[in-house]
């Protein structure tokens, strides 16, 4: 009996503890609920549920779950120049009870010669915040630093966490160590700050504020366990963890009290001979108090050398058992504590020993260990999947990650979180009391008030998962009356088994139609927001909508052009004409009508502006899927100089030197407080294509008259003539026309026949490969007025038969026929059947030499079209 109880006891005990299988992504959903922030920084959520969160200008606003409100309770006076701000928010742990809250900002007042940030705790009323009590300062550094920390945090036994940045400008240590100790020389030595242990700055500082409110005077005492104890000679008490260069976001784990924090690491994106190892972000575990490396080391304990500023000469590497403070900055003792480890660090590049996190610019940030049994049983409860998982994330690369700890809480796996899931530079976390996820997201931009900055909860659904709608209408804008029909085609429902029904209103609340495909006309001009509502056999739905604009039909816009509408033919003048008509607008101001005449380089994207109407380089697509949004505008200076002052600095003949500097990364050029980041994982030619995209934007601009004569005269690109007219009502009407070389690769195709292949040749382009007989390729909408020849580059050793032109389809009306000869590269000529107008024009291989196969082939790479 004794037995069977205890197996019973382990066997209850592993169904308590055992996470279960990860559960499926499209499980969590992700609710915007703030989209008006500027320069979001941290957010922490009462016992209540009540969200509090900050802005780096001074905002100060609470979100009410219950209410779906938001409240701006202050905008508070705060010094936010340089990386200063409001930075911190923490609730106190007796928060519902004494309404107090800790702010750690740029204080505007100087004090005595120098400015300060400040940890203030206010008391929040209805009229907002008042009875400010500050702590404790730090005395800064002002003009030309960096990195400044600022995040707060509590544990469990209400001693609060405060993260400082080492006050140190970075950009004339080319990345490595900023050690520089030369007389007049403090901003660029850390040594002063962070291995200064006698300074507040480069540290995360531990106190325990007075908790009684008849004492509360802004008085602290400093717990058991801190780095040095009070009254030691050339130390501050209030130092927990030290060595830090910015510790911008920190979490602690409110069962046993370990301190994680992300450290945003130096810029080298190499390792350097006689300096040191390349940049690394650092996320850090911190069991006890100590010492964590910086200046000296980074990553796991990589040391760096001592670097003679002034001969540029290297000495010995530092000892990371004894690490030594020997700036004449330092205030300090002078033998440090050993250093300690990272936990998670990783540089640019791909990182050997946490490849999951692949490569790219870094920012790391720490957030909670989620304890399931810590939370209270909710509908969107994070499941017990992930149950002593701590997350981690990164700013610059968008991305959030769960790292799995052994029973010794060492690191031990981790993996992706929410991998499809978009998050826009995500700048803090914290679980409420119902184990839902509240996230903060910065924006696009650093330093920029942020059309996509938001405040976001994520969801966990257990059970019945509501659908997804989608909406299409064949028509949106249109003269009354205007029948449209309506689509939800591509609606589904995560549970397979679930059935769905469709309901649509279009001009009122009620429902006006039921099922999957729709018609309504509506009658009277306006604009009117078609909705449809999908909803599974559960009862759970969700609903779509699609803006249908009647009364203003939209303008027809032709391009008349007197040459061939498919092809150019070498340098040769063309008139054109752009016609508008519009059935409201009677007159068309020809100054309203806008050309353009691009010409693409071949490899840029024709398809693309083709499909949207937008001229698209590669390289500006390069830049959108990098973080180089983050620190440059378009128009405007962020924390680098705008990509048109770029461009009116720079010539093309600076392509292969600003190439480089992207990814080595650089400083010194544009400002002396801002370092541009390695990107070391860039290849050079993805560079380079960036570089020529933004040296892009200084050139003559592309508009032309409505009305002229334009000559093509560039080969082997193609040329695209844009025509739009806006009318009155605010509808757009365009025409594009595309006019690619005479003589093209057949991989042009725009689409092609299941035995094709694309492959790739020795040039670095592409052939088109017949894999079976009656295979074909296909040319939309070619200009065959005025073509007599075709010419075509084949390369078969064995295949004889013949490529044949078809127009309409690929059984269509032969207007050409190449012979096949199999002798291997064949370049041949065959006259075309003369026809007038735009065809579909299909190539295809009729074989005749026995079948086809690995050994008999046939590559087109070529076409040529000519008038004689």
């Amino acid at each position: 009996m004794k037995y069977l109880l205890l197996f019973f006891s382990l066997f209850i005990t592993h169904l308590l503890s055992d996470p279960g299988d990860k559960p499926d992504d499209s499980r969590f959903t992700k609710i915007t609920l703030d989209d008006d922030l500027n320069e979001p920084m941290e957010l922490d959520v009462a016992a209540d549920g009540m969200v509090y969160y900050i802005e780096r200008v001074g905002y100060v606003s609470s979100f009410d779950p219950e209410k779906n409100q938001k409240r701006r309770i202050t905008k508070l006076d705060v010094r936010a120049s340089g990386e200063d701000g409001l930075l911190g928010l923490a609730l106190d742990p007796g928060f519902l009870q004494n309404h107090w809250l800790y702010l750690y900002y740029g204080d505007p007042v100087m004090q005595g010669d120098g400015y300060t940030n400040v940890l203030s705790r206010f008391e929040l009323t209805d009229a907002g915040l008042t009875n400010r009590t500050d702590l404790l300062r730090v005395p800064l550094l002002h003009e030309g630093v960096n990195h400044s920390g600022g995040s707060l945090a509590f544990d469990a036994k209400g001693n609060l966490f405060l993260s400082t940045g080492d006050n140190t400008n970075p950009f004339e240590s080319e990345g490595y160590s900023p050690s520089d100790d030369r007389p007049g020389r403090i901003r660029f030595d850390a040594l002063k700050s962070s291995g200064n242990t006698n300074d507040l700055r480069g540290k995360i500082l531990r106190i325990h504020p007075t908790t009684d409110v008849a004492e509360a005077d802004g008085t602290y005492t400093i717990p058991e366990g801190n780095l040095f104890k009070p009254g030691q000679e050339k130390t501050r008490p209030e130092i927990y963890v030290m060595g830090n260069r910015n510790p911008f976001q920190i979490a602690v784990d409110q069962r046993n009290g370990f301190l994680y924090w992300g450290e945003v690491g130096p810029d080298a994106g190499e390792d350097g001979p006689m300096r040191g190892p390349r940049g690394h972000d650092e996320v850090n575990q911190a069991r006890q108090a100590g010492y964590f490396g910086w200046p000296l080391f980074v990553g796991d304990n990589k040391p760096y050398y001592k670097y003679d500023f002034e001969a540029k000469t290297s000495g010995e590497l530092f000892d990371p058992e004894k690490p030594i403070n020997f700036s004449r900055n330092n205030t300090g003792l002078r033998e440090l504590p050993p250093a300690q480890k990272a936990f998670i660090w990783y540089p640019y590049a791909d990182s050997p020993e946490f490849p999951e996190l692949g490569k790219g610019g870094r920012n790391a940030m720490a957030g909670p260990v989620y304890y399931y049994d810590d939370y209270e049983d909710s509908a969107g409860k994070f499941p017990r999947y992930f149950d002593k998982k701590l997350f981690i994330y990164d700013w610059m690369r968008g991305i959030v990650f769960t790292v799995t700890m052994d029973e010794n809480h060492n690191y031990q796996s981790m993996e992706r979180f929410l991998p499809e899931q978009e998050f826009n530079h995500p700048v803090d976390m914290v679980f409420n009391k119902k184990g839902e996820l509240y996230m903060l997201e910065y924006g696009t931009y650093w330093r920029a008030k942020n059309t996509d900055a938001k405040l976001v909860r994520i969801e966990y659904n257990e059970g019945n998962r509501a659908p997804v709608a989608k909406i299409s209408a064949d028509k949106t804008v249109g003269a009354a009356p205007l029948k449209v029909r309506f689509s939800a085609q591509g609606s589904f429902d995560y549970d397979k088994t679930d059935s769905l029904r469709y309901e649509w209103s279009f001009t009122a609340n009620g429902i006006q139609a039921k099922g999957i495909a729709p018609t309504f006309t509506f009658t009277k001009p306006g604009n009117y927001k078609a909705r449809v509502r999908v909803t599974d056999s559960q009862g759970k739905s969700a609903e779509n909508e699609i803006t249908i604009r009647v009364g203003n039909e939209p303008p027809a816009v032709t391009i008349d052009w007197a040459g061939n509408r498919s092809f150019y033919f070498g340098k040769n003048p063309v008139n054109y004409q752009v016609k508008v008509a519009d059935r409201e607008d009677k007159t068309i101001p020809p100054e309203h009508v806008e050309t353009w005449f691009h010409y693409l380089p071949e490899g840029e994207d024709v398809a693309g502006i083709m499909a949207t109407g937008e001229m698209t380089f590669k390289g500006k697509t390069l830049i959108e899927q990098s973080d180089c949004r983050a620190c440059h505008g378009l128009e405007t200076k962020s924390v680098g100089p705008s990509y048109r002052d770029i461009a009116e600095r720079y010539h093309d003949s600076a392509v292969d030197k600003l190439a480089d500097k992207i990814i080595k990364g650089g400083a010194g050029v544009w400002t002396q407080e801002h370092a541009m980041s390695a990107h070391p994982q860039l290849i050079k030619e993805d560079a380079a294509e960036m570089v020529r995209y933004i040296l892009s934007l200084n050139k003559p601009s592309p508009q032309v008259p409505a009305q002229g004569t334009l000559t093509t005269d560039q080969s082997p690109g193609n040329y695209v003539l844009m025509a739009r007219y806006t009318d009155s009502g605010g509808l757009l009407g365009q025409e594009l026309l595309r006019l690619r070389p005479a003589k093209f690769s057949a991989a042009q195709a725009d689409s092609y026949h299941k035995g094709i292949s694309k492959r790739s040749n020795s040039n670095g382009g592409f052939t088109m490969n017949y894999n079976e007989d009656n295979a074909w390729i296909k040319f939309d909408r070619l200009d065959l007025t005025g073509l007599k020849k075709v010419t075509t580059d084949i390369f078969t050793p064995k295949l004889k038969g013949t490529l044949e032109f078809r127009i309409g389809s690929p059984t269509g009306k032969v207007i050409a026929e190449v012979p096949v000869k199999g002798d291997g590269v064949e370049v041949t000529s065959a006259p075309l059947l003369p026809q007038s107008g735009s065809h579909d024009v299909y190539v295809v291989f009729n074989e005749t030499s026995g079948g086809i196969n690995i050994w008999k082939r046939l590559d087109l790479r070529t076409l040529e079209f000519a008038k004689n």
